[in-house]
């Protein structure tokens, strides 16, 4: 069956949602990008054909601002979800003042998200061959920094939630996850806030691929999973070979 090719990415204003809307484009795909960054939109509309894009202001963690970016979206079949918005900073300081509205921003932004995207997205799906919705989850979903509860609980529920979503929604629609490693977005972020950080040898030298990540991998680790029809209900990491390794302090 040939793969329905138009895709949403959450989160497609800067960093991996970005990388991974014009990624698709690029492969020839109808893409559809949501984000609350009005100016990181329009620098996408500047660059992509409203004949092949569409970019819609929408907060995925309001369940009213998700009904109306998929009213807008009419009634074809969607071919792949990518939820991938969320807050990108993990750190949220000691537990002891993280403050239930900041707990529920990061749980909202990405978990909730997850949900109410995939939930509003179901009837286009449906009408797709060989759907698929991919979670961009962490690789902090299975391993902790200190003063990370919120985006560290946000992540590791978005992984129950796609062995949740795998289990019942197929076999129409395949649903994984991937968790990222230490991903650069510098360069990757709209043009007020983008940089080029130099790594340093010992950044480099934690990830057996010898290298920190880049947005690109995951938007291939996408592109491989939308391909992979007999893979459901995974996360895979992505991360250089970061989680496998001892780390040892100086």
């Amino acid at each position: 069956m040939e793969q329905t090719k138009s895709l949403i990415v959450t989160g497609a204003g800067a960093g991996i949602g970005r990388a991974v809307l014009m990624h698709f484009h690029g492969l020839g795909w109808r893409v559809i990008g949501l984000d609350r960054d009005a100016a990181a939109l329009d620098e996408l509309r500047a660059a992509l054909p409203d004949s092949t894009a569409s970019l819609i202001e929408c907060d995925v963690g309001r369940e009213s601002a998700v009904k109306e970016a998929f009213a807008q979206m009419g009634d074809q079949p969607l071919g792949v979800l990518v939820n991938n918005a969320g807050i990108a900073d993990p750190y949220c300081g000691p537990l002891e003042d993280l403050s239930l509205d900041d707990w529920h921003s990061w749980i909202d932004a990405s978990l909730t998200g997850a949900f109410l995207c995939t939930r509003a997205a179901l009837p286009l799906l449906r009408k797709a061959e060989q759907a698929n919705v991919i979670n961009i989850s962490s690789t902090r979903a299975i391993m902790s920094e200190p003063e990370t509860y919120a985006y560290s609980a946000a992540k590791g529920g978005l992984d129950a939630l796609t062995r949740a979503m795998a289990v019942s929604l197929g076999p129409d629609i395949r649903v994984n996850a991937v968790r990222p490693g230490w991903i650069e977005t510098g360069p990757w972020q709209k043009q007020a806030d983008r940089s080029n950080p130099e790594h340093r040898p010992r950044d480099r030298k934690q990830h057996p691929a010898g290298r920190v990540g880049r947005p690109e991998d995951i938007a291939d680790a996408v592109e491989w999973l939308v391909g992979a029809g007999f893979v459901t209900g995974q996360a895979i990491n992505v991360d250089g070979g970061m989680t496998v390794k001892m780390i040892y302090e100086d």
